[in-house]
């Protein structure tokens, strides 16, 4: 065994049975002593990924002007919670109040600052990053700890770190796709029991027809939380903005991976030491947010939604007093946040908002996603 959890899954394997994809993730991410989440830092150049707050400070500026015209459209809710979910070390939500500081300080004189963090070590490392804006930020750990006010709220990569289930095409018929310990002990997939009730788009896809092997990904964890986030704004009023890697539509697919310093490895080798990620399915959760009574606008790559913004504009007003390394830097940076590269965020990331009513901003008012 090459990690604590390998061993530690492979002892409740050998007790229980088999267990599900989501069993597995839950155990390598959020275990209380080994689990990724608690034992490692996952963020920045030095971690295991970057995220885009981590790569300019333009995304949290743009992200904040978005707020402040969000705030505006709701017709300026005072006071109203200015809540992040799922905030890492705090970057975005530093660029975040920056931005309203010098562009909107109505708006965050309105604002009380939430961070929703269950992860005891990023909420100190957030308190060190934010303690500088002399602000009274309160941490929740749950959505349903917030009050019941109007809320704002933003999630960047959060719905990719949520649980998903597999199902695996097997003689014919949809099973749960598992993990298993092989015979040289080690950790392996297989197929699991007969599924029956499956989500309406799985449902209209007979197995049958499919080859052996094909997989398709469900996240009761995601539908979960979209519906809780759904129903509060529905009844305090409010605007949510999400942004995360996946595909505008569903899709059958295994998009399960792991990724440690910077680089894919295998999803079963030394569990607690990669992060677990998946592609988002946001046509499933556009219909989640709407099912609770939400306006959802269409869903855009987060490079059109950026350049909608303005991010070439403000790239041109920093890289103004820049030397050429300064602005080839900047330019840098917008293609990795807008560019449609293989190494670019532009087109595999995707941006859902919604609000309790429709706001003129981006990306409401798009016909089509890419």
């Amino acid at each position: 065994m090459t990690s604590p959890l390998e061993a530690q899954i492979a002892r409740e394997i050998a007790a229980r049975g088999p267990i599900s994809v989501e069993r597995f993730w839950t155990i390598a991410l959020y275990d209380r002593e080994h689990g990724y989440y608690v034992s490692r830092e996952p963020f920045g150049r030095a971690g295991d990924f970057t995220t885009a707050p981590e790569i300019s400070q333009m995304f949290g500026e743009l992200i904040g002007a978005w707020i402040a015209g969000a705030w505006t459209a709701l017709g300026r809710p005072s006071p109203f919670l200015l809540a992040e979910i799922g905030p890492g070390r705090g970057t975005l939500m530093a660029d975040i109040l920056r931005t309203l500081r010098q562009a909107a300080p109505a708006c965050l004189s309105a604002a009380r600052i939430r961070l929703v963090e269950v992860s005891e070590r990023l909420a100190a490392v957030q308190a060190t990053k934010l303690e500088p804006f002399d602000l009274p930020i309160r941490r929740v750990r749950h959505i349903g700890e917030l009050e019941d006010l109007p809320t704002i709220l933003v999630g960047n990569e959060l719905f990719d770190a949520l649980a998903i289930r597999q199902a695996v095409v097997h003689e014919g018929r949809w099973h749960e796709r598992v993990v298993e310990v092989d015979a040289e002990g080690r950790l392996a997939f297989g197929h699991g029991p007969e599924l029956g009730a499956l989500p309406g788009w799985m449902a209209s896809v007979p197995p049958q027809s499919l080859r052996p092997g094909t997989i398709a990904e469900v996240s009761p964890a995601r539908d979960n939380l979209a519906a809780e986030i759904g129903r509060r704004l529905v009844a305090h009023g409010g605007a949510g903005l999400f942004i995360d890697y996946g595909h505008a539509r569903s899709a059958l697919g295994d998009s399960l991976q792991a990724i440690a310093n910077h680089r894919y490895v295998p999803v079963l080798e030394a569990p607690g030491e990669a992060d677990l990620t998946s592609h988002v399915d946001f046509e499933r959760l556009s219909a989640c947010f709407s099912a609770t009574g939400l306006e959802v606008a269409p869903i855009v790559t987060q490079g059109r939604f950026l350049l909608d913004m303005g991010l070439l504009e403000r790239a041109g007003s920093l890289g103004g007093p820049l030397d050429e390394a300064g602005r080839n830097g900047l330019r840098q940076s917008v293609q990795r946040l807008a560019g449609g590269g293989k190494e670019d965020m532009g087109e595999l990331f995707k941006v859902l908002a919604c609000a309790s009513r429709p706001i003129a901003l981006p990306p409401f008012g798009a016909v089509t996603s890419d």
